[in-house]
């Protein structure tokens, strides 16, 4: 099948105490909205993923989604309801056979549950994320019960919820100025028959203040097997005015030679993250042969790398980079260089390291003749990763 994942981020909700959408509040050294996205990217049944955003949250979206590969964002509505309509109906000419709906406050959906969901869609039009209710349901007045209500066959509804395209777009037109609570409503209500897959009480939506914090303990749980993994990269000085050191450019009496644009310090970061999953080197996915790589941005191969550790359920805990020279000056470009990193990768500022040393002229370096970079990345990945 060819799905579309449909990511809904257009809310302004600030429950949880501030006045930042909940979407886009740090989890872990990520925004809540990062981890959404990526778990429906690094998916090999997700065809394509795009965001349903609010108008006023470009800057703050662009920020979370750097890196990933995504379809341009659309803008939602007032509503909810309005907002899954203004995704459902820009996929059209992607031609989707089936579309998951998910919230983008809800950042732990597994992937098999993405996978179980596509599944149930072969034999039925609709499938929804659900946790059987297994508490004792209470009616209340006040502060006084009024009933006990019967708790079987209940189920509290989550996301992702999946259907079939074209019955849920022509569903979604159908209750158009409705007041419908979510996807699965608008699909009964227009006589569709949808399931419950079960899903786990982790897949939690970041709503109250405290979700946060629950939302990290999950993630330390399940990500316990930390790795560490070292870069090493060396370019020499050529022609040039400027170079370029951990994405920014640095004006200088020479260049630095090298197939893409050279970037010591990027480089040396690509090969640290990339050894922290035994994923090879920044070689082998983009050999120096390779003509497509001329000139090319290194953020495309830090990101890329990025990218590869959260397909597999992993998260970056920290970056060091250090650079090794006697010129250009690195630390009155560190701060700039640190804010860089910490974009490509999606990370808060105080997760990644940059600093930088001489070899008290000393050997290659010492000598003036290139620049050095190691670098150090810290990955956490889920228990027995894969």
């Amino acid at each position: 099948m060819r799905t579309i994942a449909l990511i809904v981020a257009a809310g302004r909700g600030s429950r949880h105490g501030g006045d930042l959408p909940k979407q886009y509040l740090p989890l872990a050294g990520q925004t809540v909205l990062r981890y959404s996205l990526s778990a429906f990217t690094g998916h090999p049944e997700i065809t394509a993923v795009r965001a349903v955003i609010h108008p006023d949250d470009h800057d703050r979206y662009a920020l979370a989604a750097h890196g990933i590969e995504l379809l341009e964002p659309v803008h939602g509505g007032a509503t909810r309801q309005e907002s899954v309509r203004a995704g459902l109906e820009s996929i059209g000419s992607l031609n989707p056979d089936a579309v998951l709906i998910h919230d983008g406050a809800r950042p732990l959906v597994s992937a098999d549950l993405i996978s179980r969901l596509i599944a149930r869609l072969t034999t039925e039009p609709g499938a929804i994320a659900a946790v059987p209710v297994r508490d004792t349901l209470k009616r209340g007045a006040g502060e006084r019960i009024t009933a006990t209500v019967d708790r079987s066959n209940l189920w509290r509804a989550q996301t992702p919820q999946a259907f079939r395209y074209a019955d849920i777009v022509q569903a979604h037109r159908a209750a158009a100025g409705q007041e419908l609570t979510d996807d699965a409503q608008v699909a009964e209500s227009a006589g569709l028959a949808v399931s419950l897959v079960e899903d786990s009480e982790d897949n939690l939506k970041i709503t109250a203040a405290g979700d946060i914090a629950r939302a990290e303990r999950v993630l330390m749980a399940a990500t316990a097997d930390t790795r560490v993994g070292s870069g090493f990269d060396v370019h020499r000085f050529g022609p040039g005015d400027s170079v370029m050191l951990c994405g920014v450019r640095i004006p200088f009496e020479f260049g630095l030679e090298g197939h893409s644009d050279a970037d010591v310090g990027l480089h040396a970061l690509c090969d640290s993250l990339l050894a922290t999953i035994a994923a090879g080197d920044i070689g082998m996915h983009f050999p120096p042969s390779d003509a497509r790589w001329r000139g090319a941005d290194s953020s495309a191969f830090v990101a890329f790398a990025a990218d590869r550790i959260r397909a597999r359920g992993g998260m970056i805990a920290h970056v060091d980079v250090t650079v090794i020279c006697e010129a250009p000056r690195v630390g009155l470009h560190r701060e700039a260089m640190t804010v860089r990193v910490a974009g490509i990768l999606g990370l808060d500022r105080d997760r990644v390291s940059i600093k930088a040393t001489t070899t008290e002229r000393l050997g290659f370096t010492g000598r003036r003749e290139g620049i050095a970079a190691q670098a150090t990345a810290t990955v956490r990945l889920p228990v027995g990763g894969r």
